[in-house]
């Protein structure tokens, strides 16, 4: 039991090790400012009066995502603070749908804010999921909200910093891509054979996020090849990102459940049956 925990204290150093020197090295970099090319999509066509028409609509499956997966936690038994973390996430991905939508409706670094300021709710609720799932539910939830503030301050902070005319995106890169490190890390250091259908879903959510910021970069070339710009498609790719999340949070969280109950037809809610669940 001691060797136990002694090798469960040195993974979670090389974890807070990792994360220094994560930090260490973005602030390493100099500062970096936003382009206004940023702004500038390959598809600016409007339809229906609607500007940028397909940079705005392809935002409508966050909108389903984040209602779908809101309206899952309603039939988790499980109380002990993943409930919390992932409502909060479901609510990100629904405002980020929300705010997506108004940024390329005018895009400008203003309506930028309201864009990112909904994806750190996403990234940080997940980085906390994770936490709770692979190191302890303790950790995860005690860090949900310091997270997200990190991941808000991170917005406003490279907001302020272009309004005085020393864009610094540097804490919003950190915020959005050290999940990306740090999540397979905790995959090899704190793997068990309970989070088989764990780890599945998570290969698939980093999978799409990683084809979505593809067609984020060859937003161009996409548009050039295909006539459907390369950030439309982001979008999709995206969302299907954050439908394992509802899909992860289903199996480990009210599929569980179920299974851990008595065999009793009557024990599962009239409201769960009709969900299907």
């Amino acid at each position: 039991m001691q060797s136990h925990l002694n090798g469960k204290k040195a993974r979670l150093w090389v974890v807070a090790i990792l994360t220094l020197a994560a930090v260490v090295v973005v602030y390493l970099l100099p500062p970096i400012s936003q382009p206004i090319s940023y702004h500038r999509f390959a598809d600016q066509r409007r339809v229906l009066h609607i500007p940028n028409f397909w940079n705005v609509v392809t935002n409508l499956p966050f909108l389903f995502v984040g209602l779908y997966g809101l309206s899952l936690t309603r039939y988790s038994k499980d109380y002990s603070g993943i409930k919390l973390i992932y409502c909060l996430l479901f609510f990100g991905v629904l405002l980020t749908g929300v705010g997506s939508a108004y940024y390329h409706w005018h895009p400008d670094n203003d309506t930028l804010v309201w864009d990112r300021i909904p994806m750190t709710i996403v990234f940080m609720a997940f980085l906390s999921a994770c936490l709770y799932e692979f190191i302890s539910p303790s950790i995860g939830f005690i860090l949900l909200f310091p997270l997200v503030l990190v991941g808000i301050f991170s917005v406003w902070w490279w907001h302020h910093s272009e309004l005085i005319g020393q864009g610094d995106l540097r804490l919003y890169a950190l915020v959005q891509f050290y999940p990306a490190l740090v999540i397979p890390i905790l995959f090899w250091l704190f793997y068990t054979a309970d989070l088989k259908q764990v780890i599945r879903c998570l290969i698939w959510i980093i999978v799409w996020y990683a084809i979505a910021k593809l067609f984020e970069h060859f937003d161009t070339s996409i548009y050039h090849l295909t006539g459907v710009g390369g950030h439309a498609l982001k979008h999709l790719a995206a969302a299907l990102s954050t439908w394992y999340l509802a899909v992860l949070f289903k199996i480990r969280h009210i599929d569980t459940f179920k299974h851990q109950m008595p065999h009793n037809p009557d024990r599962i809610s009239k409201p769960a049956q009709a969900a299907g669940l």
